[in-house]
């Protein structure tokens, strides 16, 4: 592509050289240049990008988009200077993919909990309603029947228009994709078009990168500002921060709530470990998803396809179809009459979302045992808190590791302690190694006693010094099951 057709629409302060030369690839990485390719400078967190132009020049880059020119210029390349080279990255791979996420309808979540499950089931809705879309989640990018592993929450902005422009070449007409606070604070939504944008909640997560909670909501906030007029903005109005959201923003606003007056209101009406019988906007329906925060989850579902111009009754249709997320609420009886639920909470608020959908169900006739833990080089601040809430919400809370990555687990778990209360104290046991504390929590359980190994859910590895073992709660809940009841 012309070097002038991909600089359409960005503030350009400077060129060097000759604007008309072709490149074939838009790179960021000076580790990936190829022949011809166009190199964008960005200032990162760990590297300067504009450290590595003259290597890039020299491994074949013919031009270069950066906020300051290098001291020796090639006669050959050309210069770009522009104000902030990773915003420029994401109209850049905008242009360089035709712009696909104006020839689809994409829809955006973000939200502390609920963007993997609320993504996932809008994936999974359409496909019911017979439409081939999009997905790019935490968990899988999908293209219609196309699976593609995932490797960040958001992936980098040049991954996603590549992947969008793969949608719209197989014929997709939607795209549903996680929007996460690093995503948009690193730029990696910039030049995207969004249609909808979902709000699910906000609670404390991430500290460790935003450093403060106002710093994390201001960026969670930023991808409802950036909207266009011709946007939709749906919030959660139950959540403190929901209105907070649209304060700024030029997109249409719309709300929903299980508690509050809202355009799309929904209440759960029976609730147990096999499904729910909610009632949304006064339409009845069962879904086999449950817990407290699914229902929240599902009413976004219905107000973004609402909104998308679809009918209720055949919204409510597709979604009673759905099947659970993979690492979400998962359940299964062991033959012994043990109840076992995996989860992906691994914030206080989802962990203590999850442990209140348990206790509203259960008949406090079975017990509860938690088995949990805490990432290492994360947030700090959420250890105590998730040792408070385990210990005061289970009859038995098991601490052990989650991911320490380059932490010490003992010190993990000793902060994770710091936070249970007085009376708690013979309710709690600490296992550092997390296979021992799954079979710890199977060996404690009696039959119809209820089971949560949270933290990880749909993970599939542990992180240990740089190094993901294999690890899979599932997994290895049916091993230790199969030779344990021997």
């Amino acid at each position: 592509m012309i070097i002038t057709e991909l600089l359409k629409k960005i503030p350009v302060l400077e060129i060097h050289g000759d604007d008309a030369r072709e490149v074939s690839e838009l790179v960021f990485d000076s580790r990936k240049i190829t022949e011809n390719s166009l190199y964008v400078a960005v200032r990162g967190t760990v590297a300067d990008g504009h450290s590595y132009i003259a290597s890039s020049v020299e491994k074949g880059a013919k031009a270069v988009v950066c906020e300051e020119f290098p001291e020796t210029m090639d006669e050959n390349v050309t210069y770009v200077k522009v104000k902030d080279s990773s915003k420029a990255l994401g109209h850049l791979a905008s242009n360089f993919y035709g712009n696909p996420s104006k020839k689809l309808k994409l829809i955006g979540v973000t939200g502390t909990n609920g963007k993997t499950s609320v993504s996932t089931l809008l994936f999974d809705v359409f496909q019911n309603l017979g439409y081939d879309s999009a997905l790019l989640s935490t968990v899988e990018i999908r293209i219609a029947d196309e699976i593609i592993p995932a490797t960040h929450t958001t992936p980098d902005v040049i991954t996603i228009n590549k992947i969008l422009a793969q949608a719209v070449e197989k014929g997709c007409e939607f795209a549903f994709m996680e929007v996460s606070s690093h995503g948009i604070a690193q730029n990696r939504i910039e030049g995207l078009h969004f249609k909808i944008a979902g709000f699910t909640n906000l609670t404390h997560d991430h500290l460790d990168y935003h450093k403060t909670f106002d710093e994390y909501l201001k960026t969670k906030k930023r991808f409802f500002d950036d909207l266009e007029d011709t946007a939709i903005a749906i919030t959660n109005v139950d959540d403190k921060n929901g209105m907070v959201m649209l304060q700024n923003t030029k997109a249409k606003k719309k709300s929903y709530a299980l508690k509050t007056m809202a355009d799309y209101h929904g209440k759960s009406l029976e609730i147990d470990f096999n499904g729910m019988l909610l009632n949304f906007n006064g339409k009845e329906f069962w879904t086999t998803l449950t817990g407290r925060f699914n229902v929240y989850n599902l009413l976004l579902v219905f107000g973004i396809a609402s909104e998308l111009g679809f009918e209720q009754n055949e919204i409510l249709q597709a979604i009673s179809k759905l099947k659970r997320v993979s690492g979400r609420f998962e359940t299964f009886k062991s033959d012994g009459g043990i109840f076992f639920i995996v989860d992906y909470a691994h914030t206080p608020d989802a962990l203590e979302n999850i442990l209140d959908s348990i206790n509203d169900i259960r008949t406090k006739n079975e017990r509860l045992i938690t088995v949990f833990g805490c990432g290492g080089d994360r947030d700090h601040s959420k250890r105590h808190e998730m040792g408070n809430i385990a210990t005061r919400k289970s009859t038995l809370a098991i601490i052990t590791s989650d991911n320490p990555r380059t932490e010490d687990p003992a010190q993990i778990i000793k902060e994770i302690e710091a936070g249970v209360e007085s009376q708690n104290f013979s309710k709690y046991t600490s296992i550092p190694d997390r296979k021992e504390a799954i079979k710890m929590a199977i060996k404690f359980a009696e039959p119809r006693d209820i089971v949560l190994v949270a933290g990880k859910g749909h993970e599939t590895y542990q992180d240990i010094n740089g190094v993901k073992h294999h690890f899979d709660d599932k997994e290895t809940i049916n091993e230790l099951w199969k030779l344990m009841s021997k």
